[in-house]
């Protein structure tokens, strides 16, 4: 009888074949941790720049419709010249309960606030904004308003915007859109 003596695995080496196959193993998991981890990254980003660009455009938009319905009446509307020189569409001026101008501007993707001799940008990255005036009057069996082409007969003012941020340049869904009628109360 012969007694023959277990190996012991410390004496075992690794070959060539499984050592390739391990990397190439962990290649592959750390590949797909790496993709899972930039897309996490990239969606988390999306989240957090839509909902601040909504929580900016949400306060634009109270702000506006706080100020719009406490003016006493439209004063202009259309395009105005700035000191520069350079017109500007997309501007509305209202005679504010103070009797002074107060004015709501459109330009270079940015919309602003002035009044007397103060300046507020409230809102950036403004993609598309448009001001349209309406009468009171509802059109029969409609929810819609009659448009009015002067400003002394409007009641009533229609906002529209949209506004967008680009993650790592390029244009994902952070996108904001806002539309509101707000109708002049002391009117």
């Amino acid at each position: 009888m012969c007694i023959t003596k277990p190996r012991s695995n410390s004496n075992r080496a690794v070959t060539l074949v499984d050592m390739t196959v391990a990397m190439a193993v962990s290649a592959i998991i750390l590949t797909a941790l790496l993709s899972f981890t930039v897309y996490s990254a990239k969606s988390f980003a999306a989240m957090e720049n839509y909902v601040d660009l909504e929580q900016k455009s949400q306060n634009a938009l109270d702000i506006m419709t706080r100020d719009i319905r406490e003016a006493q009446f439209l004063i202009g509307y259309g395009t105005a010249t700035l000191t520069n020189g350079a017109t500007v569409t997309n501007v509305l001026t209202f005679q504010d309960s103070d009797n002074t101008p107060l004015t709501f501007q459109y330009t270079n993707d940015v919309l602003l606030r002035l009044k007397t001799n103060s300046v507020a940008t409230l809102l950036t990255n403004v993609d598309f904004l448009t001001f349209q005036i309406f009468q009171r009057n509802p059109v029969a069996g409609t929810y819609e308003t009659y448009p009015t082409a002067t400003a002394t007969n409007c009641k009533l003012v229609s906002v529209s915007w949209i506004c967008s941020r680009s993650i790592l340049g390029a244009r994902l869904n952070t996108e904001s859109v806002q539309t509101a009628r707000i109708v002049i109360r002391k009117q």
